[in-house]
């Protein structure tokens, strides 16, 4: 390999370098700063004194977090609704990009199920309709309507990143498959779902992400706090509210939960399980991407 050694050539590894490092910082402060706000004294946090040091150290936030069973309980609604969401757009998605991978002389239907995917991504009912449709399947306070609506808006990227990569494994593979007698379910089983790992793994982590983050689902269907998720808890501590629109309920509750070092302890332990998981499923990111991208 000719290394290009000039000095335009260095001082664009300079510059490169430089930009990533920033990228990089920008991504690591904000969280080493709600670290750095959960372990420094509430008085200190709130004076401002806080940056990318803890003041008075203490794990009081911590502590506080063990003693709220509310905060366990929307942790624990968001766990299952990952679980559910990520199992469930696994299953959907390794099973419709199948067939859609397959030419129109295998499956007729193939480029107006394809189209009318495409035009779910662009078009919408809106959140009014979304809503009342909710409300008449009666999913109102129940974990399905999150995992429902929110995997039908992911599903669609997912399904035709993995229908990409489908197509690019070597038609040869059905040729054999069809000649030992295996039929569509046998290829999807043994060929194609042990090949797609990567892209599978990558789909997931989207997943994952997706239904972990969201809050907004949370806040329209659910009309009790218990029912909250964890983000939509955390939403609840940390949003705006403008006093004078407030109730004397809801001024007392938002004086009480108005700590600075207990909320980004919350949101610290609430980001824990994605950097966690990330790691283990990094390794198929760039190869599930890279292959499943489109080629022209």
């Amino acid at each position: 390999m000719v290394r290009d050694t000039t000095i335009r050539s260095k001082a664009f590894d300079i510059l490169l370098i430089i930009v990533l490092a920033l990228i990089t910082l920008t991504c690591i402060l904000p969280l080493w700063y709600t670290l750095a706000l959960s372990l420094s004294s509430n008085s200190a946090a709130a004076a401002g004194r806080v940056w990318l040091w803890p003041i008075d150290f203490n794990l009081n936030a911590y502590q506080q977090i063990i003693q709220d069973s509310q905060f366990f309980n929307s942790f624990w609604i968001s766990a299952k609704r990952v679980f559910l969401g990520a199992g469930l757009n696994l299953i959907v998605v390794a099973m419709m990009a199948y067939p859609l991978s397959r030419s129109v002389q295998q499956f007729k239907a193939r480029n107006v199920l394809m189209w009318t995917l495409v035009f779910t991504m662009l078009f919408n009912g809106g959140l009014i309709p979304l809503y009342l449709t909710i409300k008449e399947l009666g999913m109102l306070n129940s974990i399905w309507s999150m995992v429902l609506v929110g995997g039908a808006h992911t599903i669609v990227f997912n399904v035709i990143l993995t229908v990409n990569f489908y197509r690019n494994l070597p038609k040869e593979m059905d040729e054999a498959a069809l000649v030992d007698g295996a039929g569509p379910w046998d290829a999807l089983i043994k060929i194609y779902i042990p090949l797609a790992v990567p892209v599978l793994a990558t789909v997931t982590l989207f997943s994952i992400v997706y239904h972990w983050n969201e809050f907004l689902y949370g806040l329209i269907f659910m009309t009790r706090e218990e029912y909250y998720p964890l983000q939509t808890y955390i939403q609840q501590l940390v949003v705006s509210v403008d006093p004078s629109t407030m109730t004397e309920d809801q001024y007392k509750r938002m004086s009480e939960l108005s700590n600075r070092t207990l909320d980004a302890a919350k949101i610290f332990i609430a980001m824990l399980p994605v950097l966690v998981v990330y790691p283990f499923l990094q390794r198929f990111f760039i190869h599930g991407i890279t292959l499943g991208s489109v080629k022209e």
